[in-house]
C-alpha cells in the first residue's frame, strides 16, 4: 500500500485523472446494488422525466437523480447496473482473448516451423474479415446470447493479441538467457512461463488496457445495434440506442451513457499511456 501511494505521488496529473476515472467506474460497478436507489428494471415514473422526485415512486419517495428513460426507469440506477454489466463483460472477454492470443503467439514464436505457419495463416484469415461484419453475421446466426457474445469478441480480438505477443516473444526467444535455459534442459512450458512471459509483460499489460478499451467500445457498438446484452439487462450501448429518439425532442438522456462510455475509455487510455512511459524507461526532463 505504501509503495502504491508513493507511485501515485510520482504520477503525472493525467495518470491521476485516469486512476480516478477507473476507481469511480469500478466502485460503481462493484457496489451497484447498494448505490442504485431502484432496481435495474423497475419503472419509477413517466417517460423521460427530468430530475425530480418520481411521481410513480410514492412508496419510497426516492429522488430520480438523472431523470427517467424511454419507458420510465430510473436512469441513475440503470447507469450503475450498466457499469457492472458492461465492465464485467469487457473484462471477461479481454481476459479470454488475451489468454488465447498470448498462448498461441508464444507457441508460434517458440516452436516456429509448421506451428507458426498454421497459426499465423489462421489469424490472417480471421483478420481478413471486417470485425464488425464478422461479429454481426455470427451473432445473427447463433443468437446474441452472453456466451456467444463473449466467445465471438474474444475470438476476433485474440488475433490482435496473437500478433503482438508473437512479435514480442520472437525478440525474447533469441536472447542468450533463453538459449541457456534450453541448454540446461528446460522444457517448452518452463521457458514460456519463466523466461518469455516475465519479459513480455510490460508491452502485454499495456496492450491489455488498450484491448479492454476496444472490447468495451465494441460491446457498446453491438449493443447499440441490438446484438449486445439483451433487455432487460442494463448496458450503456443499448441505453444510448433506447433513448436516442429523445434527442429529436431536445431530451438529452442518451448523452448520459454516452458520456460514461467516453469517461471510462479516456481514463483507461491515460493510465495505459503512463504505464507505457514508465515501462519504456524514458526519464522525464
Amino acid at each position: 500500500m505504501r509503495s502504491f501511494l508513493k507511485l501515485m505521488k510520482s504520477a503525472p496529473l493525467s495518470a491521476r485523472i485516469g486512476m480516478a476515472a477507473l476507481f469511480i467506474n469500478l466502485f460503481c460497478a462493484i457496489f451497484a446494488p447498494w448505490i442504485a436507489p431502484y432496481e435495474e428494471t423497475e419503472v419509477v415514473g413517466n417517460v423521460w422525466e427530468p430530475v425530480m422526485w418520481a411521481a410513480g415512486a410514492v412508496e419510497h419517495e426516492k429522488p430520480v437523480i438523472l431523470g427517467t428513460d424511454n419507458i420510465g426507469r430510473d436512469m441513475f440506477s440503470r447507469l450503475m447496473y450498466g457499469a457492472r454489466n458492461t465492465i464485467a463483460l469487457a473484462l471477461v472477454t479481454t481476459a479470454l482473448s488475451f489468454s488465447v492470443g498470448a498462448l498461441c503467439g508464444f507457441l508460434a514464436a517458440t516452436l516456429k516451423g509448421w506451428v507458426d505457419m498454421f497459426l499465423s495463416r489462421g489469424v490472417d484469415i480471421l483478420m481478413a474479415f471486417p470485425t464488425l461484419i464478422f461479429a454481426l453475421v455470427v451473432l445473427s446466426v447463433m443468437g446474441p446470447t452472453t456466451t456467444v457474445l463473449i466467445l465471438v469478441i474474444a475470438l476476433v480480438d485474440s488475433t490482435r493479441v496473437f500478433r503482438i505477443s508473437r512479435a514480442v516473444a520472437m525478440d525474447i526467444e533469441v536472447m542468450e538467457y533463453v538459449e541457456a535455459a534450453r541448454l540446461r534442459g528446460e522444457g517448452l512450458w518452463w521457458v514460456m512461463r519463466e523466461e518469455i512471459l516475465p519479459n513480455a509483460l510490460p508491452p502485454l499489460v499495456a496492450e491489455f488496457g488498450l484491448r479492454f478499451c476496444f472490447v468495451f467500445l465494441f460491446i457498446a457498438a453491438l449493443s447499440f445495434l441490438g446484438l449486445g446484452l439483451q433487455p432487460p439487462l442494463a448496458d450503456w450501448g443499448s441505453m444510448v440506442r433506447e433513448n436516442a429518439g429523445g434527442i429529436s425532442f431536445g431530451i438529452l438522456t442518451a448523452l448520459i451513457p454516452a458520456f460514461s462510455i467516453a469517461f471510462l475509455t479516456v481514463g483507461v487510455n491515460l493510465v495505459v499511456d503512463w504505464f507505457l512511459h514508465k515501462a519504456s524507461g524514458i526519464k522525464d526532463v
